[in-house]
């Protein structure tokens, strides 16, 4: 059973993310963009945090 609410909640979000992109692609795109800069934004704090760890803990 846990398995079919999967499923089902996989393709309505599915359909709700297609609806979006044909209806409103401008902002479908606003989206996509806001979701990259996050990734970037959360690597280079990883890399500082690495080089902060690689350089004995010294700001």
């Amino acid at each position: 059973m846990a398995v079919n609410a999967k499923k089902i909640a996989v393709y309505v979000l599915v359909v709700f993310v297609l609806y979006v992109i044909i209806t409103d692609p401008a902002r479908a795109a606003d989206y996509v963009q806001i979701g990259f800069e996050g990734i970037s934004d959360a690597a280079k704090a990883i890399g500082d945090f690495m080089t902060w760890v690689v350089n004995g803990g010294n700001s």
